[in-house]
């Protein structure tokens, strides 16, 4: 197997696969990763995903738990909400977390690295042509040598300039936002610059501060007066202070500048024959809500397991037909949803304007007085919420719950939850007794089955007594029943000639 990109896209991607006993290659044309800290967030569901593989404590010991949301309008300070554990009974991290991408790849690679897979960098890709079921990719050496790579299935992770999606010749529609964005990484003091997120709106900038550990902070914010063309000569010192200066903060260093524009787009296809298209290759959108790198990651953990049934003649090929539709269509409403709230922050309207400055702030207060509305944000933010309901991998019904949906996360007390049974692999679980068959069947299958005392608490996360549900090795519902039988299972696990 073959990845081009050592993002966290595709290093994610080569973990899975390498855990799943897959040789995978990893290839990467920039000659070091990256050392500033670019994406902050890491969502629940991408933590849920890490601790499959044992990765979710050392991230959340590195990371930062931010407490709390602070809303600022044209200097004024309007609320605090407190983030607390916002996800509490929803998953095993209920909380936000702050963890800089540099960080996060230096992990990501480090346990690559345990497990014998190496970046091998400065070589490039360079085209590819399919033969005889087969993939002979080129490649260009650090030294400028030409190389033959065959390989079984191609993963494109190399970003939003792509080289394979270009290869391909997949469109990549979409557009990009007309305001110039900063973004730097200071060391300073002030109100602001407590741990806290902060968020401020004003008639014509926006700016943004998340916290990062040591005391110090990222800035995001808005570059109006756009020179046109000059966007790589720009620095700090270029940067309107009216924002900054109402909310009090005083920058001693930064650490690193950037600029650049927000794009929404999503590739036309995430597949084409043995060639798969991840992360920012197959979709960008703006940074509303910490969403990209964690999107990249879900795509990773989708396919790697797909990929691996497959190669190592456990599924029918058949099943990698799902990760498009079921990547594609979760892709396409993001893009929408961030681009509408992205257009609200940033736009220069006059009734945006008003809803920002007049609005939001009489509105905000009031919505996260409300548990329902918390959970909700916390659902929709963490990515717990995403489902795969209209996959073809998805079949059957047991209350609530429904084939494609997450797995329901329920405290079995002690410390203990059911989300600590899941591996790698398929699972059987039922909560409560099995009915006739389920056990035998599972043994001469191979399938694992896990059988839960039933408690009040499995009610109120949505599971169904004595239901079954077959879980997929990324956590995800494949089958439900209720009640589930032996028959319905031997139907689905011939249906997907899962061995």
């Amino acid at each position: 197997m073959l990845i081009v990109g050592a993002g966290p896209t595709g290093l994610v991607l080569a973990l899975w696969l390498t855990r799943l006993g897959v040789a995978v290659r990893l290839i990467d044309s920039a000659p070091q990763g990256g050392t500033t800290s670019r994406a902050l967030a890491v969502q629940a569901r991408t933590l849920e995903l890490y601790r499959q593989f044992g990765l979710a404590d050392a991230v959340v010991e590195q990371g930062l738990q931010v407490p709390a949301i602070n809303l600022w309008v044209s200097g004024r300070h309007e609320t605090r909400a407190a983030f607390g554990n916002l996800g509490e009974g929803l998953s095993p991290f209920p909380f936000a977390l702050v963890f800089p991408q540099d960080e996060h790849e230096r992990l990501l690679t480090h346990r690559l690295s345990d497990l014998g897979v190496e970046i091998e960098r400065r070589t490039e890709f360079v085209g590819f042509e399919e033969t005889a079921g087969r993939l002979l990719v080129r490649l260009r050496r650090p030294d400028g040598g030409s190389e033959t790579c065959e390989t079984a299935y191609l993963a494109g992770c190399d970003g939003a300039h792509s080289a394979v999606r270009g290869a391909l010749g997949i469109g990549f529609e979409g557009g990009t936002y007309d305001h110039l964005f900063y973004v730097a990484d200071v060391e300073g003091a002030g109100p602001v610059m407590n741990g806290d997120l902060h968020v401020a709106l004003d008639s014509s900038e926006f700016l943004a501060v998340f916290p990062l550990k040591g005391g110090n902070a990222r800035l995001v914010g808005t570059v109006r007066d756009d020179p046109g063309g000059a966007r790589e000569r720009l620095s700090w010192s270029d940067v309107g202070k009216r924002v900054i200066e109402q909310l009090g903060i005083e920058v001693a260093h930064v650490n690193w500048f950037s600029t650049y524009r927000v794009h929404h787009r999503v590739a036309d296809h995430f597949r084409k024959g043995r060639t798969f298209l991840l992360g920012d290759a197959a979709h960008v959108h703006s940074p509303v809500g910490g969403q990209g790198m964690n999107t990249g990651i879900g795509d990773a953990v989708n396919l790697a397991w797909k990929l691996a049934a497959v190669l190592l003649g456990r599924a029918g090929v058949s099943i990698l037909d799902s990760y498009e539709p079921e990547r594609i269509a979760f892709a396409r409403r993001l893009v929408e949803t961030t681009d509408r709230a992205f257009t609200a922050v940033t736009s220069d309207g006059s009734i945006a304007r008003r809803v920002r400055l007049n609005v939001v702030p009489l509105m905000l207060p009031a919505i996260f007085k409300f548990a329902a509305v918390r959970r909700l944000l916390f659902r929709t933010v963490s990515q717990t919420a995403v489902n795969y309901r209209g996959s073809a991998l998805s079949v059957g019904r047991a209350g609530p719950v429904r084939g494609g949906d997450r797995l329901p996360w329920v405290s079995l007390g002690d410390s203990r939850d059911n989300f600590s049974t899941l591996s790698l692999d398929w699972q059987v679980h039922i909560y409560g007794a099995p009915a006739p068959g389920i056990e035998a069947l599972c043994q001469e299958r191979r399938v694992p089955l896990l059988l839960f005392a039933w408690s009040r608490d499995m009610l109120r996360a949505g599971i169904v007594r004595e239901a079954m549900y077959l879980v997929r090795p990324d956590g995800y519902v494949a089958l439900a029943g209720s009640p589930g039988t032996r028959d319905m299972l031997a139907a689905y696990l011939d249906a997907h000639l899962l061995t």
